[in-house]
């Protein structure tokens, strides 16, 4: 009997075991609930994350002074070929594989009677890429050292190692 005089058909003893039960039940299924939302996170941490959180694109910057040359890859797949100007005889563009140091968007030489530079990406020093507007000297030497590009171009260029990130890019002259 309880104590409104009402039998829940129980003794004491078994209504003790039935809290316990109901009790050991709440816990396996809070467990089991943080076992499945655990489960559910590390899958997506190691399966969904890598793939569509990726925030950076491998960008491949080559400059064949041979052929007064600049190709663009984007994760290996090649996206721009156009032509350059590099260093005309007396000057030299530095060979190597190098990563940009800085960018400006607008720059002007301190060293050559401040010429501008527009979208200019530095990767040795006072040495860049950026546009000219002496145009029709694109597919020759014609710098000071620098890799000249069209403007449109070396805004293009920018924007996308912009976008990716300056340690995403490597810049390798031939």
């Amino acid at each position: 009997m309880t104590a409104g005089g009402v039998s829940n058909g129980f003794t004491s003893s078994e209504s003790c075991v039935q809290i316990a039960l109901l009790l050991w039940l709440s816990v396996v299924v809070a467990v089991g609930r943080f076992v499945l939302r655990l489960f559910c996170v590390l899958a997506t941490l190691l399966f969904v994350a890598p793939l569509s959180t990726r925030a950076e694109a491998s960008i491949l910057v080559q400059i064949d002074r041979s052929v007064q040359r600049m190709s663009v890859s984007v994760d290996g797949m090649p996206r721009y070929n156009w032509r350059v100007s590099t260093a005309r005889r007396g000057y030299i563009t530095p060979p190597g594989t190098y990563r940009p140091q800085m960018m400006a968007r607008r720059w002007f030489s301190r060293k050559y009677y401040n010429s501008p530079m527009p979208h200019a990406i530095f990767f040795y020093g006072g040495f860049a890429i950026h546009g000219t507007y002496e145009i029709s000297q694109l597919g020759g030497p014609a710098s000071h050292g620098c890799v000249r590009l069209d403007p449109a171009n070396a805004a293009t260029l920018f924007g996308l190692v912009e976008h990716e990130g300056m340690g995403a890019t490597t810049i390798v002259i031939h």
